[in-house]
């Protein structure tokens, strides 16, 4: 961390299994970071979040593959998930996280402050990056998905009823996510390389 301390609610500068290596753990000395990419249905979470695994070498955990059946039924079925569905699922998710000592990329919805403070208690450090997109976006893309997917375009609102701004909170990055998903990426690691106080070109 630099002298200056954790970043709180910054804005980002212009510019198969469950579980999976993306490349060799570490790459550059960023092992050892743990980052949780959240945010709203259709806000681009698993396309970024695979993207941050990959430029630092750490292991994508896609949160959505540790839905108990139950919950992946609710909400096929159109039921918004409670505080109570989600309970161990979040406690799932953080063991993960825990496990992952060399650092790892989490995707998770992480709606309420609760929820991010109960992944935070994983690892002394954890950072969030915040994909923010419009209730009208989220809703066109997550009706784009296909009737394949689980979860269907009825339950956005809720997601934006639930959601709790993370600005503010200890290490949050906010991105725009209307902007092409392949540019957030690299912006959220340059954002946790400046909070390493390191600059990436130096470690390679």
């Amino acid at each position: 961390m630099s002298a200056a301390g954790p970043s709180q609610g910054a804005k980002a500068p212009s510019g198969g299994s469950a579980a999976h290596e993306v490349a060799s753990v570490g790459v550059g000395g960023m092992g050892g970071r743990h980052v949780v990419v959240m945010g709203v249905a259709g806000c681009g979470k698993s396309v970024v979040g695979e993207g941050i695994a990959r430029e630092l070498g750490l292991p994508l955990i896609e949160g959505d593959d540790f839905h108990p059946p139950r919950n992946i039924q609710k909400m096929q079925q159109g039921i918004a998930l409670t505080d109570e569905d989600r309970a161990d699922w979040l406690q799932t998710l953080r063991h993960r996280l825990a496990s992952c000592t060399g650092g790892a990329v989490l995707t998770c919805s992480a709606l309420k402050a609760a929820y991010r403070d109960i992944l935070r208690t994983a690892v002394p450090e954890v950072y969030f990056v915040h994909l923010v997109i419009s209730q009208a976006e989220s809703l066109r893309r997550v009706a784009g998905r296909g009737a394949g997917h689980f979860y269907p375009p009825s339950l956005v609102a809720s997601q934006f009823e639930a959601l709790q701004d993370p600005a503010g909170e200890r290490h949050v990055l906010v991105l725009d996510a209307a902007r092409p998903l392949a540019s957030l990426a690299p912006q959220a690691v340059q954002w946790l390389w400046s909070q390493r106080g390191l600059e990436k070109d130096s470690e390679i």
